[in-house]
Order: C-alpha cells, then sequence, then structure tokens
C-alpha cells in the first residue's frame, strides 16, 4: 500500500462531489505529497483518471476493493 500524507473519505458521495472535495483537499498539500481517497462511486474511476490529466497532479494507483475505491494522488 503506497504511503499518503493526507486521506478523504468521499464514501457516500456521488460525482461531483469526490472530485470536488480532492480538488480543495489537494491545495493543502505541498508539492510532491499524496492524497489518498476513498470512494464508493463507481464512477469516481474515471473522474480521478480526467481530473489527473487535467491539473497535472499523478494518479499513482486505484484500488477496488468491494464496493469502496481508493486513489493516491501525488500533487503536481
Amino acid at each position: 500500500m503506497t504511503a499518503f500524507d493526507l486521506e478523504l473519505d468521499a464514501r457516500g458521495l456521488n460525482c461531483p462531489l469526490p472530485i470536488l472535495r480532492a480538488k480543495k483537499s489537494i491545495q493543502t498539500l505541498a508539492s510532491g505529497q499524496v492524497l489518498r481517497i476513498v470512494a464508493t462511486d463507481p464512477g469516481s474511476v474515471k473522474d480521478f483518471e480526467a481530473f489527473c490529466k487535467q491539473t497535472g497532479n499523478e494518479l499513482m494507483d486505484t484500488v477496488q476493493d468491494g464496493g469502496e475505491y481508493s486513489f493516491n494522488i501525488r500533487k503536481g
């Protein structure tokens, strides 16, 4: 499992809330730090891929465990 600097619990939230909360959270991090997001919205997989492409942050990994999705994003 990847080490992270901040964790965002977005379980139970539907698009676009996980992305909006992640955007706010990642602004508090320094470049190179890692934000971990845990979400339950299946649409969040494509959302976070697009979010990282648009913002220049690195989507390090995506893990699906049952109905939960974990994303580790390194701030660019």
